[in-house]
């Protein structure tokens, strides 16, 4: 069992719904030794997808993609789900349905840290229906780069989010596979 495991179970909470609390260490509160951990393993899992650029949605996603960024040397750009001041009017943007927040979140990205042929790595804290992945393929297609991989820290089989992402063609990694969370008992793949 990894290190991800280990803390879902001492401190991932269920809810219900098919949520997992785990903002203690990822989402809320970060233990940056651990997302470190993820970091360097997500950057040997997709050392030859030949990336240029690491894409991930705010704010969740950001721990994990810095540090895979930090262990490819690669940039990070993350999806805004706000529009700033000081972002372009011309913008990237769509729409992705968020399971912990029940409703639409945009998705924008500014066009100019996402330009044209990049070679795209996804690195996202939770992979579950696909939808906010999803969301950031299309941002990424809207500007024209390709899409080399996927990576989540936590993938919850049982929402169908890999068959969504399968036909992109491009590797699908996780670290902590769940399987179930039936009961309040979080049980992982095998």
């Amino acid at each position: 069992m990894n290190k991800l495991q280990e803390r879902i179970l001492e401190e991932g909470k269920v809810l219900g719904g098919g949520i997992l609390k785990v903002d203690s260490f990822v989402n809320h509160q970060v233990d940056p030794m651990l997302m470190d951990e993820c970091g360097r393993d997500f950057a040997k899992r997709f050392a030859n997808v030949g990336a240029t650029k690491i894409l991930t949605a705010e704010i969740s996603g950001i721990a994990p993609a810095i540090t895979t960024g930090i262990h490819m040397g690669l940039p990070v750009v993350y999806a805004r789900k706000t529009k700033p001041i000081t972002m372009p009017d011309q913008v990237y943007l769509t729409l992705a349905p968020s399971h912990t927040k029940g409703r639409m979140v945009e998705l924008i990205v500014s066009p100019e840290y996402l330009a044209n042929n990049e070679k795209v790595l996804i690195i996202d804290d939770f992979l579950a229906s696909g939808q906010t992945i999803l969301g950031l393929v299309r941002l990424a297609e809207a500007a024209g780069s390709h899409i080399v991989g996927i990576g989540a820290l936590i993938e919850k089989i049982f929402e169908g989010g890999r068959d969504a992402l399968t036909p992109l063609g491009v590797p699908i990694e996780s670290i902590a596979c769940i399987k179930s969370l039936d009961d309040g008992k979080i049980e992982f793949v095998d």
